[in-house]
């Protein structure tokens, strides 16, 4: 199944099918009643100090997914949460930023759609050796 994000402000839909808000910091102006949000997982968020210098600069976001990937691999556990969701059915991650296009939760679905890969990859090396 696919990984969509969305802007947690957005409404939801049947089509999100699992939502994940994927922020350290709760949404502002948002209650908890109103997000339909089925799991926050805000350790997989990028650290306070990187989130604060990337600062949805665009001059930063190479250096930022760098340095945000390199974070991810200590996080394998929520990675693989997931990975494992998104073999069920579908699954949104959810971000505050007002950028749809720079903000943690682009960065992190390239980061587990690249783990998916590798993932798959391996698996059809072991069957294939057999």
């Amino acid at each position: 199944m696919p990984i969509r994000i969305k802007r947690v402000y957005d409404p939801p839909s049947e089509e999100d099918g699992l939502r994940i808000l994927v922020d350290r910091l709760w949404p502002r102006g948002l209650r908890k009643s109103e997000a339909r949000i089925d799991i926050w997982l805000k350790d997989i968020a990028p650290s306070s100090g990187l989130r604060k210098w990337f600062g949805h600069r665009r001059d930063r976001w190479d250096e930022f997914r760098r340095r945000y990937f390199i974070e991810l691999e200590e996080k394998k556990d929520l990675i693989n949460v997931i990975v494992e969701e998104s073999r069920e059915r579908n699954v949104t991650l959810l971000f505050g930023a007002r950028n749809r296009d720079l903000n943690n939760a682009v960065a992190l679905k390239d980061y587990i759609e690249t783990e998916i890969l590798k993932m798959e990859n391996t698996e059809k090396r072991s069957h294939g050796s057999t």
